[in-house]
């Protein structure tokens, strides 16, 4: 799917309008979290009354070839959990490019997030996690930038996504950032580790669209599921 672009690193518009700007979520989670659930460093979106959504949403919405559920993990439920990924949340699902904008527009982007914070943009069938069936073959690039700079590369592989700008689209799964104390890690998560040619050639293609000129690696999650400090597969 192809919208009309006024930024020509994404297929996207990059320029929320103002009704995007002033509009609450418009696709929450079924069962939204109520600020007594809320944990410290919970990403909070904006109200849900769908009442005030504008009439051009609802009417003329812009359909994405795929739906995407954004996740958060949280730093100090982390501690508290056992198995790793226990504390992840679903925290909303979108299905248009209105409803992007307005939860991109009512969520703390990267540089607001907590230390230890995870945020994750996935397929909506797919869960973040070795484990899921999509992604146990699969691996990651990773981009590593300086605390607080990650939000324009974060912004870009999200219209890349959901804009299907990647020529071996069906190879990818989500996204990820993890806010850490001195840096932060943009993580692009695809299917079949394997297969070298698809890889490249998403790697190759994120880079252009981000503009980094920096070396980014390919690690595979089997890899990394025995080695937290696995090498790089492939590099760039």
């Amino acid at each position: 799917m192809v919208v009309e672009s006024e930024n020509p690193k994404s297929s996207i518009t990059t320029t929320p309008t103002q009704e995007d700007q002033s509009n609450p979520n418009p696709n929450p989670n079924p069962n939204p979290n109520t600020d007594d659930d809320l944990e410290e460093g919970e990403i909070v979106g904006g109200g849900d009354d769908s009442s005030k959504i504008p009439t051009a949403v609802t009417q003329q919405p812009h359909p994405l070839e795929h739906s995407w559920t954004f996740w958060f993990d949280n730093p100090s439920a982390k501690s508290k959990q056992a198995a790793w990924g226990s504390s992840m949340r679903s925290i909303y699902t979108f299905a248009t490019v209105e409803e992007f904008w307005s939860l991109y527009n009512n969520i703390n982007h990267p540089s607001k997030l907590v230390v230890g914070a995870d945020f994750y943009c996935f397929k909506s069938n797919i869960e973040p996690k070795w484990e899921d069936p999509v992604c146990a073959n699969g691996g990651k690039w990773t981009v590593i930038t300086q605390r607080g700079k990650s939000d324009t590369y974060w912004l870009y592989t999200l219209l890349a996504l959901i804009g299907e700008q990647f020529e071996h689209g069906d190879e990818i799964c989500g996204a990820v950032v993890n806010v850490r104390g001195r840096q932060e890690k943009v993580s692009l998560w695809t299917k079949n580790a394997a297969n070298e040619a698809a890889q490249v050639s998403i790697g190759e293609q994120w880079k252009k669209l981000l503009d980094f000129n920096d070396t980014i690696g390919f690690v595979f999650h089997d890899d990394a599921k025995q080695d937290r400090g696995a090498k790089n597969r492939y590099t760039l």
